[in-house]
């Protein structure tokens, strides 16, 4: 199913995010409008304000109290990106210059800030100090999973643990943060919060380890940004995890790893992983967390929003199968 059709019930309410997207544009200071208006320009699915969205349809929802948290989500998610491609020095970001490619680190890292301080002012506005102070655990989350990978960059002595660890506090955080927070706003019962916070823990799971597929099977022109990226930067995704541990004294990533410039160990690890059943096993893992999102989502009420969230979790993990 398209993305378009899951998100039908809520294409107004997404409609309302975009709008309140570009009330972030800051017309009277031209030097940070260009950037802002450039990294709203981005793309991207809004998954994240879906997620807020739909997690509040069970109970009393109200999109005017809800759009400033639908609004803070997307821009944290947008300013995690500024900061990670600013980090890693990375070139292309879906199918465009970085930020920090066109306007150098410092700029960059600067709107990265800006987004996060907007984020904190727009959920400031819903009065909720569970949500207002969601949002600051969240964002020490991420900052602890983005130290956690720095200090595993070319380390092989990492386990799937380290690796669900970092991607738990780098995607699925965020993914929490929308389910749990639009529930909050909805006055929903504390077991219906519970339900969908881990709804979007295990989501998120599974939408990671989905990119982190991609980064072996997919292109350049679908991925926007080379394959092999983590690769190139020194992470270690399940992938390579897995090849690691079928050929442990003798494999490319280790090679990689201990040399670090000879790129064409890239090349071959990615082409050792397709060769052989290991895309299919993290198929297998993205699967199961897909099951663990949706089985909880039996105890909400049966109506549109469940549907999406149903068909959503299907849609992200059959992406490349």
């Amino acid at each position: 199913m398209q993305l378009n059709k899951i998100y039908a019930p809520i294409s107004q309410d997404l409609n309302a995010v975009d709008e309140g997207l570009k009330s972030v544009r800051v017309v009277d200071a031209p030097w940070m409008d260009e950037l802002l208006a450039y990294a709203l320009k981005g793309g991207g699915k809004r998954l994240r304000p879906a997620l807020a969205i739909l997690s509040a349809k069970f109970n009393d929802f109200n999109m005017s109290r809800l759009l400033p948290l639908t609004t803070s989500v997307e821009l944290m998610h947008m300013a995690t990106l500024v900061h990670d491609d600013t980090i890693d020095n990375s070139s292309m970001r879906w199918g465009r210059k970085t930020i920090n490619k066109i306007w150098g680190m410092e700029k960059a890292i600067l709107l990265g800030d800006y987004l996060f301080a907007k984020a904190g002012y727009l959920t400031a506005s819903t009065e909720n100090i569970r949500v207002i102070k969601l949002l600051s655990e969240t964002l020490m989350i991420i900052t602890n999973g983005e130290l956690a990978q720095a200090a595993s960059s070319f380390h092989l002595n990492q386990s799937r643990e380290h690796y669900y660890f970092r991607i738990s506090c780098k995607t699925a955080a965020l993914f929490v943060m929308a389910t749990e927070s639009g529930a909050v706003l909805s006055s929903a019962p504390e077991k219906d919060i519970q339900v969908v916070r881990d709804y979007g823990y295990n989501l998120g799971i599974a939408f990671q380890i989905i990119d982190d597929i991609l980064d072996y099977i997919g292109t350049e022109e679908e991925m926007g940004k080379p394959v092999g990226s983590d690769l190139s930067q020194g992470t270690l995704t399940l992938p390579g995890l897995m090849l690691m541990e079928r050929y442990p004294a003798d494999n490319p990533v280790k090679k990689l790893f201990e040399n670090r410039q000879q790129t064409e160990y890239i090349g071959k690890t990615i082409e050792m992983v397709r060769n052989s059943d290991i895309i299919a096993k993290c198929f297998d893992v993205t699967e199961l967390y897909r099951q663990k999102a949706c089985t909880g989502l039996a105890a909400l009420p049966p109506n549109e929003a469940r549907e999406s969230m149903l068909n959503l979790a299907d849609f992200i993990v059959n992406r490349r199968r």
